[in-house]
């Protein structure tokens, strides 16, 4: 299935994971917490510094986006506060035995103007992504549908796109091929549902707080460009009763200082991930505080080999290589102690085996591999090493840092390349590097959605050109596994087939990293790093 790329890419500057040596400016300042009114309790105060780009799930990729579309709108199944899915607008839904034909039966739900959520909603939402004029770009989300990528390229008609409303209450789903995870994809805003007599009699539906329609736990109240979006509670919204809180303001204040200053004042409830990031300065005398939270992702920096260039086309130098890693100096001494150590391909938030596959910093392991490797060769001496990235300071010194323990436990010089992003992009897509910085945001919470990147040779994202026909099967395998528990042990045995031959070396994974009001509770944050404020409450 061909999907639009996703790569992490200056993401760690962004996100402030490097360690400062400026002086602590905030967390020193952090006020005591005062009680709260009971009005004040049903309010939830939040910063959006990005503002909002859109209000309409078609269109939402950013993060504020995501956080609006999702408070205002419900799929057919929701991520729940134990992080597992749970139905939703769905009241029922029947799998073939092929896995490949869902039968989703809706249950009493209304839009927040009153008028009630159809099957035909749903239907009209799916191929109205799918519609090549929209130009949406997450519409590939979608392709899971049968016959989905062609309407997208407009070579088959979006009559043609397996989901039909049998009746209202009633949708009828037909995949392309099995997708155990399937139920977890209908979570994503590219799966909900629109109301069709709302969008078709207004195409400016989304941009105004007096016109949009949704039909989750809050609706818009009031909407500035660039200043102030203030949700209440949705009256009409099924369960209604879920929902402690009244109302949530977001301001729309730029700078990550500016933003911990006014939680430190006590006028936000929540400060740094999703929406925004703490400031770099700061985290160190905020967890010293024990006031950082910080929450894993499904996400993971990694190094890539190319398997066809010497002396990588060795699996014990590639082994080699990456058992001299000490990636926990790497997180405690260049990431600040914020993101986690990874010794496996998988996220820990999806993770198959949470212990990994390796020894992290195993020095003499790697130390015999890298000999046993150089006589396979028949080499005496290494042939020049290079490491590329693209240029940013983060993965500069996260580089050199590995640099310097590859030289410490290895004896090997390895010579850096940074280059500007297109110009690394090429690079590693056309095999023109050695080993070279990479990294993967998950689309779906879901081992497969890591693992697959690696089962064809020359598939658009696997640009370290192994691949193992074991490892293949598995994975093939695991789509039309129907046991939860027997899927789950195919894709952690195929993970052990590629950890074993290492052509991707796995650094750290992601967190989301947040300061929060002690009497906040609720809030859920999925393996993705998408907010819900669903079930938000004050104690």
């Amino acid at each position: 299935m061909e999907k639009k790329m996703k790569v992490a890419t200056n993401l760690f500057l962004a996100a402030g994971v490097l360690a400062s040596s400026a002086g602590i400016v905030h967390a020193a300042e952090v006020k005591p917490q005062t009680s709260t009114t009971a009005s004040e309790k049903r309010l939830l105060r939040l910063n959006m510094p990005d503002g909002i780009y859109t209000a309409d799930p078609a269109l939402a990729e950013d993060a504020s986006s995501i956080a609006l579309v999702r408070a205002t709108f419900d799929g057919l199944t929701r991520v729940g506060p134990d992080g597992k899915i749970q139905l939703s607008v769905a009241q029922k839904i029947d799998v073939s035995d092929d896995l490949k034909t869902y039968t989703i039966y809706l249950r009493d739900t209304k839009w927040s103007n009153g008028d009630p959520v159809t099957a035909g909603d749903f239907e009209y939402a799916w191929k109205r992504m799918l519609d090549p004029e929209k130009g949406s770009n997450y519409a590939y989300m979608l392709y899971y549908l049968q016959n989905a990528e062609k309407a997208n390229f407009g070579t088959l008609g979006l009559d043609k796109v397996g989901v039909t409303a049998v009746d209202a209450k009633t949708l009828k789903v037909t995949l392309e091929q099995p997708a155990p995870f399937f139920t977890e994809l209908l979570t994503l805003p590219s799966y909900y549902p629109v109301n069709k007599k709302v969008v078709e009699a207004n195409p400016l539906w989304a941009e105004n707080a007096s016109t949009h329609v949704g039909n989750g736990p809050f609706t818009i109240e009031s909407w500035t460009r660039q200043e102030k979006l203030v949700l209440v509670k949705n009256k009409h919204y099924w369960d209604h009763a879920a929902v402690k809180l009244d109302k949530l303001e977001f301001t729309m204040i730029r700078g990550e200082n500016e933003e911990l200053t006014l939680f430190e004042e006590g006028k936000l409830d929540w400060a740094g991930a999703p929406l925004n990031a703490l400031p770099v300065e700061a985290k160190s005398a905020l967890k010293q505080k024990g006031l950082l939270q910080k929450q894993p992702i499904a996400g993971v920096y990694w190094y890539k080999f190319n398997t066809e260039q010497q002396p990588f086309t060795n699996v014990k130098i590639r082994r080699a290589f990456a058992y001299a890693i000490n990636r926990q100096e790497l997180v405690d001494s260049v990431l600040d102690s914020v993101q986690y150590p990874a010794m496996g391909l998988v996220p820990l938030t999806t993770s198959l085996k949470k212990e990994g596959y390796f020894k992290d910093n195993d020095k003499e392991t790697a130390k015999k591999l890298l000999a046993e490797g150089m006589k396979e060769l028949g080499l005496t001496k290494l042939p020049p090493i290079s490491l590329s990235f693209n240029q940013s300071d983060a993965h500069r010194v996260i580089a050199e840092t590995i640099q310097k323990q590859w030289k410490d436990s290895l004896g090997v010089d390895v010579a850096l390349e940074d280059k500007e992003w297109k110009v690394h992009l090429d690079d590693m897509r056309d095999g023109h590097y050695q080993i070279g910085r990479m990294g993967w945001v998950g689309d779906l919470n879901d081992p497969i959605n890591y693992l697959e990147l690696f089962k064809d040779k020359y598939g658009d994202l696997n640009d370290t050109y192994w691949a193992n026909s074991k490892y293949q099967e598995l994975l093939n395998q695991s789509a039309t596994e129907k046991d939860p528990e027997k899927r789950k042990q195919l894709l952690a045995a195929a993970e052990a087939i590629i950890m074993d031959e290492m052509p991707v070396v796995p650094i750290y994974f992601f967190t989301n990293q947040w300061v929060q009001k002690k009497e906040l509770k609720g809030v859920v944050m999925d393996g993705l790093g998408n907010i819900d404020y669903k079930w938000a409450h004050k104690e």
